[in-house]
C-alpha cells in the first residue's frame, strides 16, 4: 500500500511492536512459544504471524494461548480478530468458555469472535451476554451486535 502512514498497520492498528522483517512460521513460532523470551521479541512475532495470513500462522496464535502471560493471550486474541479467519473460532470459543482465564482475555476473545462473524459463535456470546464480569458480558453484547450486522447489514440498536 504506497500511501500507507508509517507506524500503522494493514489492518489500520499502530501495533505496540513492529513484525519482523525476516523469518518464517518456524522461527515465528519457536519466539513466540517460548515463556522465556523478552515480551518484545514474542510481540513481534505475534504481529509476523499476523501479516502471514496462512492457516499455519492461526494455528501458531492458537497454540501460543499456552503461554502464561496474560498480556500476550489478550494480544493473540485481538489479532484473530483482525485476521478475521473462522480457524480461530473453536479456540476463541474455548478461551471465552474458559472461567479461569483472565478476564481481559476473555473479553478481546469475545470482541475476536464478533469480528470475525462466523454465525457459530453465536451460541457462545449469548451464553456469556449476562456473564457476571461486566467487561465479558458488554464484549458479547457489541460481538453478538456485529453478528447481526453481518446477517442484515444493518444497523442494530437495543
Amino acid at each position: 500500500m504506497a500511501d500507507r502512514v508509517p507506524g500503522i498497520s494493514e489492518y489500520g492498528s499502530v501495533d505496540p511492536a513492529p513484525p519482523n522483517t525476516e523469518g518464517d512460521i518456524v522461527s515465528w513460532r519457536t519466539i513466540l512459544l517460548d515463556d522465556n523470551a523478552r515480551m518484545f521479541e514474542r510481540m513481534r512475532a505475534v504481529f509476523s504471524l499476523r501479516n502471514n495470513r496462512s492457516s499455519e500462522a492461526v494455528a501458531t496464535l492458537c497454540e501460543a494461548f499456552q503461554s502464561s502471560s496474560a498480556l500476550l493471550r489478550h494480544e493473540l486474541a485481538y489479532v484473530l480478530g483482525q485476521m478475521q479467519d473462522s480457524l480461530a473460532v473453536p479456540t476463541l470459543i474455548e478461551i471465552l468458555s474458559d472461567g479461569e482465564e483472565h478476564i481481559m482475555v476473555r473479553h478481546e476473545a469475545a470482541e475476536a469472535l464478533g469480528a470475525i462473524g462466523d454465525r457459530i459463535a453465536r451460541p457462545i456470546l449469548e451464553k456469556f451476554l449476562h456473564d457476571e464480569n461486566p467487561e465479558v458480558a458488554e464484549s458479547c453484547e457489541v460481538a453478538l451486535d456485529l453478528l447481526a450486522i453481518c446477517d442484515s447489514n444493518v444497523e442494530v440498536s437495543w
